[in-house]
């Protein structure tokens, strides 16, 4: 990269995550693995209601993805079923976990998977644009599903919602 201002702003980037953490987001500075998946949920939920009042599409779509994984990579971690070093890069197989530990059925699971795969991929591509209508029904859904989840586990007093 020749442009000075790009390649600083590179450097600045790696320093801050070799730093010791300073000023850490409030809710999040917990020990256990299983609430750190459960409350950065929380916080994309958030974060998403308020870009769904500023018009800010894609991203509620993509952050209410988010966070139905953060919730139940939370109940994976939580009821056992995962470690926390454990690391699941595909979507899909993530779903079929949940359905296998009985957070919801298989066919609810591939239904999720088709979800992701049909759609997001859309609208983060920018193969489709992204309404106010999918927002909101991905919030929702995001929303409805942390809440189930998040209720049917011992920890619900540790949600931030």
């Amino acid at each position: 990269m020749e442009n000075n201002s790009v390649v600083n702003a590179l450097e600045a980037s790696e320093r801050s995550f070799e730093q010791a953490p300073r000023n850490v987001e409030e809710g999040l500075d917990v020990e256990e693995a299983e609430l750190v998946q459960l409350r950065r949920a929380c916080r994309l939920l958030a974060a998403a209601s308020r870009l769904l009042d500023d018009g800010y599409y894609t991203v509620v779509i993509e952050s209410s993805f988010v966070a139905i994984e953060r919730t139940i990579q939370f109940r994976l971690i939580h009821d056992g079923a995962m470690e926390a070093s454990e690391v699941i890069s595909s979507h899909r197989r993530l779903y079929q976990r949940g359905a296998a530990i009985g957070l919801y059925d298989d066919a609810f699971g591939e239904r999720l998977a088709e979800l992701w795969n049909q759609n997001r991929t859309k609208t983060y591509y920018r193969l489709g644009i992204a309404t106010e209508a999918q927002a909101e029904a991905m919030h929702e859904l995001a929303t409805e599903m942390h809440r189930d989840l998040v209720d049917g586990s011992q920890v619900r007093h540790e949600c931030l919602c």
